[in-house]
């Protein structure tokens, strides 16, 4: 999300000129140019409007002291003012009630609202350690419910069954009985989707809120769907007491218009954002953090908070044992090491929450897709438990057959086999004396070529 908007602000940002202090003459331009940059997001024009006048009132006559340059000021004012745009801090949810804490999701058809159920069950059951029992009283799509009994299995959280035949009503309050002597903590309710906003959705939409009283009710929405995305939200916050959205499908976004639109539109907060089809793929929404991004300052944080979340501990302290005491590391590693990853939503996943990488070229991006993580797992599972263990054997022949099996071609092979080689010599140095730096030395060597780092690089030619 927001690639084409934090390339533009970046060129842009970059282009104020003069000394001392940010004057109207020496901003107009840069401010046309962040007019522009979030017409082309697809930003509502009334938010447009607003963040201009406020960033042109933060930035004119201010001062700029000498360890900054007037570009570096500005950014800084963009930045409090993006993250204003968007709410300043992370809106948890509130689940204080006496349980079960019941959440009501609303949203249009095709928004992604069932998926985001399983996901926020996943997230409530994982991250906050909550008893979690999920229902769809979407008795017009019999396909709703099996899609919601199908997702609740397989990430192993309570379903209350439902019928087409049964009142929407009838199934909410079941539900929570169900919960309630089962000592469930959180209900999560999935409601009906339709095409578009209409007064037969809304009546009863608002009906069964009346009915169960939720202490949250969630907007489901599309952010594809630019500032549309925004007034839907509107016409659902007008008929219903919303108390946070949900910004679905924000991986396929590369605009960026529905999350800052929202919350001036509406008055409510983003409390998560649907960042990828995996069941996993659901994030808190920081504003400070995605204005981060935005302005191609990274997110390491959410990276960090990633990393303690997804990967494998154990896993990693037996392959830094076994390489600290010089057994090596095998393809077998190599391929444990590219499942993690791709669990962290692929190389460009990480990359993008890194400083300094929102404005790689598209070569770049190319080489490091999800579609080379893939091959490159599909190659070593070709393999034999012993060409793993010693790739040196791997030669004419074998290559073929592991082309073959895992439908690539053999320069793909040779291609893994040397960025193979290239790991394995970073591994060693990292377990000898000092070696982070050296292994940090070796990473640079390893980017592909297009201004990170020298050489043939890890995903290069």
């Amino acid at each position: 999300m927001f690639d084409n908007l934090s390339e533009r602000l970046s060129k842009t940002l970059k282009n104020i000129s003069g000394r001392g202090r940010l004057t109207e003459d020496n901003i107009k331009e840069t401010l046309r140019e962040v007019r522009m940059a979030l017409l082309e997001a697809d930003v509502a024009l009334p938010v447009i409007r607003e963040f201009v006048a406020k960033v042109k009132e933060q930035a004119v006559g201010t001062d700029v002291s000498k360890s900054l340059t007037p570009g570096q000021v500005f950014v800084k004012i963009v930045q409090k003012e993006l993250e204003s745009a968007m709410g300043d801090v992370n809106e948890t949810l509130d689940l204080k009630a006496a349980p079960p804490a019941v959440i009501l999701m609303a949203g249009l058809q095709g928004a992604g609202k069932t998926t985001s159920v399983a996901k926020l069950a996943k997230f409530l059951t994982e991250r906050e350690k909550k008893k979690v029992l999920v229902v769809s009283v979407d008795v017009y799509r019999p396909a709703a419910i099996k899609q919601l009994e199908t997702l609740a299995n397989e990430i192993n959280v309570g379903f209350f069954p439902s019928d087409i035949k049964q009142k929407p009503i009838d199934i909410a309050t079941a539900a929570i009985d169900h919960a309630k002597k089962n000592f469930f903590d959180v209900l999560i309710v999935d409601t009906a989707g339709r095409l578009h906003v209409d007064e037969g959705m809304m009546a009863e939409i608002q009906q069964l809120h009346s009915a169960i009283n939720p202490v949250e009710t969630l907007f489901t929405v599309d952010a594809m769907t630019g500032q549309d995305a925004a007034n839907t939200a509107k016409a659902f916050n007008d008929a219903l007491p919303l108390t946070g959205i949900i910004l679905t499908k924000t991986d396929g976004d590369a605009r960026g218009g529905a999350a800052l639109s929202i919350r001036h539109i509406t008055g409510k907060p983003i409390k998560f954002m649907g960042v990828g089809e995996k069941i996993e793929a659901l994030e808190p929404f920081h504003p400070d953090r995605i204005a981060s991004r935005i302005l191609g300052m990274g997110d390491v944080l959410s990276l960090v908070e990633e990393i303690e979340q997804k990967i494998d501990k154990k896993q990693a302290e037996k392959l830094a044992k076994k390489v600290k005491s010089g057994k090596g590391f095998s393809l077998e590693d190599f391929r444990d090491q590219l499942v993690q990853m791709k669990s962290m939503g692929g190389m460009m996943g990480i990359m993008d929450k890194l400083p300094g990488m929102g404005n790689m070229s598209d070569k770049i991006k190319d080489q490091m897709g999800d579609k080379i993580t893939v091959q490159m797992e599909a190659i070593i599972n070709s393999m034999t438990p012993g060409e793993r263990e010693r790739p040196d054997i791997i030669k004419g022949s074998r290559k073929r057959r592991i082309a073959a099996g895992s439908g690539t071609q053999i320069q793909d092979v040779n291609k893994l086999l040397k960025q193979f080689t290239q790991m394995q010599k970073m591994m060693k140095k990292m377990s000898g004396k000092g070696g982070m730096k050296k292994m940090m030395r070796g990473m640079q060597g390893m980017m592909p070529p297009g201004g990170m780092g020298g050489g043939g690089g890890m995903f290069g030619r």
